[in-house]
């Protein structure tokens, strides 16, 4: 079949350059999935953008659809002959046209019809008015008196088929094969003679590069010489490297300065400042000091660039005055003195206000300090004070300075400076990957106001969907799960939740069911470290009676037990306890022993025992550690006696021996490590005992001893986790 490279560009106006890639992209994706729902193959998609145009070049397009042989099902053979006729008249035949097939031992009906592919020259104008309609499109935008819309008004549309135009007239467009290049310098308007010359012919006629990637990275680049010509280090933020990409089509650095006497304004407000107004990348000298000099990216190359450069520098200054001037202003009035004015702020509806907010992350803060080993004092004049910079001037201006105004604020009150810290980090981690507060007082606060926010929101029924969670509940769950991991704390998840919850009045129950659903994003904590989301829900499940989270509801515990499980799953003998242990659930479930524990006995019965040494004569091969062999129920109970860190006689109480496993409470890094290590030298037992030992013996005392001494088995491993989650 053959195949020609086809062409799609659409010129705009300036396009919306946070919506850059996501409109081209969906653009791109939008054409290529109609042309596969039309069977039309070909290779692959490239897709460009820049600020003027959207375009997509489809390499080696099938030229025209393969034939098809369509057939329809009719009435049976022996059917009425109206109903007949009304068939065939439905396919535009007669009846004679029609042909008959058997089908499980009845005669029916059948159209058949061969249609011929069509040219794919003679699709593309639909394919592409399709792809354009279906962009995703929030605000659009209505020009002049027509009725189309957009999200900013088209001016020209190429079609190419290889060299040949694709006539279409879309949006009032007709298609052509011209394009245009920058607005104020060398050729504004030429033609695309082949659709595989598109991205050279722009570099060429008007050095455009259209492949955004690729214009990024000529970016970092110019602005990394721009840097290096100054002795400085250019500090490139990705989100603002991405959007100053959307806003050039010609990039061209150049640096500029600013008057040092900024310099005595918190830098974070200067550099706010710098990439939110003007979209420049501040510079560094090599102790990571800010220096007073910026870089910008121009959408075209001057005569004169110290033209272009003495605007820049005259735009920025009266951006810096006005942060200088909230500065001085916000320092005249104290945070505390600030505090009232939060209750005029509301946090959200049916959640009281800021100040009210401010009163609970103390509390919390108090608790959580006094748990990790923080300054309590300290932490709760840090968690009552951490919103009020959200009532100064320069926050009011750069809401994204939230906290790391009010650590500065805080500082100039004569804070201590635990406190000043702990309020600049509060809102840390931000998003994947940030950094956690970098003391014990910012984690206390930092953790309180996550607790306090996830649990008001989730509180009032806001809960996140599998689509959408508007209030970004996940995230902050992750971030809280984080901390509390990364941080190596102590803190109890439920008691937690549970203290918030009843800061709102909220019920038991609905803490619980927030507890379980911050406990459901540790999945997605370890899916970023290649570790398997169903060794996450296996110690999530350990308790094996279907509650969600383990007794112990300590998250760095989770974590322990998480890792250790994760090492465990790579021996190759693991997956047969995994096995083994399903079994003995499922045993336990068909005999419904799981919540009647008085069915059997809790003790070890040395006549018992004897009775059951008659029974079982078959003794198992193995040599782990022991003397001698021995019949295989006597060596099952005498391994757990190994684990135990004071083995005594088997005969005088085998439950007391695995009581520790029974009652999991906080380890030591590696205990979950040595545990798992030592589950996997009995796998030779649990296989001869299953091997050679009848459970469900005839004599009910004997076969209650079983199930006691396996129920026992499981949920010495269910101290870990319930394995049989991993199950294959």
């Amino acid at each position: 079949m053959s195949t020609q490279d086809f062409l799609l560009e659409l010129g705009t106006e300036e396009l919306p350059p946070k919506l850059l890639k996501q409109l081209s992209n969906a653009l791109s994706d939008n054409l290529t999935k109609q042309l596969t729902e039309l069977n039309l193959s070909f290779d692959k998609a490239e897709t460009f953008a820049t600020p003027r145009r959207l375009a997509v070049l489809v390499r080696n397009l099938q030229l025209q659809q393969h034939n098809q042989t369509i057939e329809r099902k009719g009435p049976a053979v022996n059917a009425p002959e109206q109903a007949v006729a009304g068939f065939a008249k439905s396919c535009g035949v007669s009846k004679e046209d029609l042909t008959q097939k058997d089908l499980n031992g009845t005669d029916y009906y059948y159209f058949t019809q061969e249609k011929k592919g069509l040219k794919t020259q003679d699709l593309l104008a639909k394919v592409v008015d399709t792809a354009i309609k279906k962009i995703p499109i929030t605000r659009a935008m209505r020009w002049g008196d027509s009725d189309f819309t957009f999200v900013r008004p088209v001016h020209w549309l190429l079609m190419l088929l290889e060299g040949t135009v694709v006539k279409a007239n879309i949006m009032g467009l007709e298609s052509g094969n011209s394009t245009r290049g920058l607005r104020w310098t060398g050729e504004q308007e030429f033609t695309i003679d082949s659709a595989k010359d598109y991205q050279k012919t722009l570099m060429d006629k008007a050095q455009i590069e259209v492949d955004f990637d690729l214009r990024k990275e000529t970016i970092r680049q110019q602005v990394n010489q721009e840097a290096s010509k100054k002795g400085a280090t250019a500090v490139i933020d990705e989100a603002l490297l991405e959007e100053v990409c959307a806003l050039v089509e010609y990039p061209c650095a150049f640096s500029g300065v600013f008057d040092e006497r900024f310099l005595q304004v918190p830098e974070e407000a200067l550099i706010s400042a710098m990439k939110a107004h003007q979209k420049y990348f501040h510079m560094v000298d090599d102790s990571g000091k800010l220096l007073p000099a910026f870089i910008s990216v121009a959408n075209i190359e001057s005569s004169d660039l110290s033209v272009i450069i003495d605007g820049n520098e005259r735009v920025i200054r009266p951006r810096l005055t006005d942060s200088e001037f909230f500065w001085e202003q916000d320092k005249s009035i104290s945070l505390a003195a600030r505090l009232t004015k939060l209750d005029s702020v509301l946090f959200m509806k049916s959640l009281g206000s800021m100040g009210d907010k401010a009163k609970r992350i103390e509390s919390l803060a108090t608790y959580i300090a006094s748990v990790i080993g923080a300054n309590e004092k300290h932490s709760a004049r840090a968690g009552l004070l951490a919103k009020t910079d959200l009532v100064t001037e320069m926050v009011g201006e750069f809401a994204d300075l939230q906290g790391v105004m009010g650590g500065y604020y805080a500082k100039n009150d004569g804070e201590d400076l635990a406190v000043a810290t702990a309020i600049s980090e509060h809102y840390h981690p931000r998003f994947a990957g940030d950094t956690l507060p970098s003391t014990k007082e910012g984690l206390s606060v930092a953790i309180a106001d996550k607790v306090d926010t996830i649990v008001g929101i989730y509180g009032i029924g806001h809960k996140p969907t599998g689509s959408k969670d508007p209030y970004a509940l996940k995230r902050a769950g992750l971030g809280l799960l984080r901390m509390m991991i990364e941080s190596e704390s102590q803190l109890d998840l439920l008691t937690l939740v549970h203290k918030s919850a009843e800061l709102y009045e909220f019920d038991d129950v609905l803490a619980r069911e927030i507890c379980d659903f911050i406990a459901e994003r540790l999945s997605a904590y370890y899916q970023e470290q290649n570790i398997e989301k169903n060794i996450a829900r296996a110690v999530l499940h350990s308790t094996g009676d279907g509650i969600q989270i383990p007794k112990n509801h300590i998250v760095y515990d989770w974590h322990l037990r998480i890792q250790a499980l994760n090492v465990f799953m790579q021996d190759e003998n693991a997956q047969s306890l995994v096995e083994a242990n399903k079994r003995i659930k499922n045993i336990l479930k068909d005999e419904a022993l799981q919540e009647t524990d008085a069915n059997f006995s809790t003790q070890y019965d040395q006549n018992l025992y004897n009775a059951v040494k008659k029974v079982d004569k078959k003794i198992i091969s193995y040599t782990i550690e022991f003397p001698q062999l021995k019949p295989v129920e006597k060596d099952f109970h005498k391994y757990w006696t190994m684990l135990s860190p004071q083995p005594k006689p088997v005969e005088k109480d085998f439950y007391k021996y695995l009581s520790p496993f029974l009652q999991p409470k906080p380890v030591a890094k590696d205990a979950y490590v040595i545990i798992l290590n030592d589950f996997l030298k009995l796998k030779p037992v649990i296989d001869d005992f299953f091997d050679n030992v009848m459970v469900n013996d005839e004599d009910l005392k004997i076969r209650h001893q079983r199930l006691g001494l396996i129920k026992d088995t499981r949920q010495a491993f269910l101290s870990v986790a319930d394995i049989t989650y991993l199950s294959k």
